[in-house]
């Protein structure tokens, strides 16, 4: 199967990187300065098992790959915000012998939250999940860096909405070859709601730092129990700590790079980037979402999605707000719902 990597960031770069070294062929998919790094110096991809420059195919669109193959694989990683964009643009891609993508390619969604899914599954008829576990940065135009080992990152995939088959299995199999685990699995949103919890941290992170220290940690636990009942309100089944704890065991474990430090998650890195967009509404924005739908009022998540979209939107520095600042306003909002 050829893998076309559609947001060449740090998860599609991380994934398409160790697929290549392990014979498999990739097609980047980027835009601007990425594009332009990719197509003139090729990926470099800083790893613990050392430095490594890939020069692959680079595309901006698929009219620059004409007729889509019949084991194309779509990998879909751009962040939620620029879904519409790149599912519009692939979806009515034709495939040689006829049809389109949309209706003969597997896509798989690589990417945080949930939303993703369900807005490719209006469009394309064999949609995949992933949950995804894989700690990368994207460190400047070019140049991606994942820090894990022995084991990259674990992968939980499956058909979406539910539902495993064999192309998931051989899509796992190529990944479990390029030092990933991919478990297939016929619940993926359960593995994908119990993320979505960790990532509610992503905003208090990229307004107000790193989650160190007993406010920002309590913060947190606050923000996650909103989360965590209003999954349980609307009979979202999620995968419990314990279980992903087991899992994950001592598979994957952070070292430093050079010239890779890691500043934060995703949405710290989209503040760095000063991309002007964020990931708050399809996370912690998913909890308000159902918070409304289900009568369960989620003050916290809605303070967090105010305040990282503004953030982005203003090009404000990541971690500007003061921690004290921002569990003062946390009170206010839970004050203010509950009068």
């Amino acid at each position: 199967m050829r893998y076309i990597i559609i947001g060449a960031g740090a998860v599609g770069g991380a994934v398409g990187a160790r697929l290549a070294e392990v014979g498999h062929e990739v097609v980047l998919v980027a835009r601007g300065a990425q594009y332009t790094a990719l197509r003139e110096h090729g990926l470099r991809f800083l790893a613990p098992d050392g430095e490594h420059t890939h020069r692959l195919p680079v595309v901006d669109g698929p009219s620059a790959l004409g007729e889509l193959r019949t084991d194309d694989v779509l990998v879909l990683a751009v962040k939620t915000q620029d879904s519409e964009v790149a599912l519009d643009t692939w979806g009515p891609a034709p495939v040689r012998g006829g049809g389109t993508a949309a209706e003969q390619l597997p896509l798989v969604c690589a990417q945080n939250g949930v939303e993703s899914q369900r807005l490719a599954l209006r469009r394309f008829r064999h949609v995949y999940g992933v949950c995804v576990w894989l700690p990368s940065t994207f460190v400047e135009p070019g140049v991606v860096s994942a820090a894990g080992t022995p084991l990259t990152g674990i992968l939980h995939l499956g058909r979406y909405p539910h539902g495993t088959d064999d192309t998931a299995r051989r899509i796992a199999a190529d990944l479990e070859k390029a030092r990933f685990e991919a478990p297939v699995v016929p619940d993926v949103t359960r593995w994908q709601y119990a993320k979505l919890l960790s990532n509610l941290a992503n905003a208090v992170e990229a307004v107000s730092g790193p989650l160190t220290g007993q406010a920002a940690e309590s913060l947190y636990a606050r923000v996650r129990a909103e989360g965590e009942a209003v999954l349980q309100a609307a009979g979202i089944p999620y995968a419990s700590g314990a279980e992903q704890k087991e899992m994950r065991g001592d598979k994957v474990h952070l070292v430093p790079l050079a010239g890779a430090q890691r500043g934060g998650g995703s949405s710290w890195q989209s503040l760095t980037r000063g991309t002007g967009t964020i990931e708050a509404d399809h996370l912690n924005g998913e909890i308000v979402l159902l918070g409304r739908l289900h009568g369960v009022p989620t003050p916290l998540n809605e303070l967090l999605q105010r305040l990282a979209t503004t953030f982005a939107r203003e090009r404000r520095a990541p971690g500007s707000l003061p921690v004290a600042e921002l569990v003062r306003l946390a009170d206010e909002a839970v004050a203010h719902a509950a009068g």
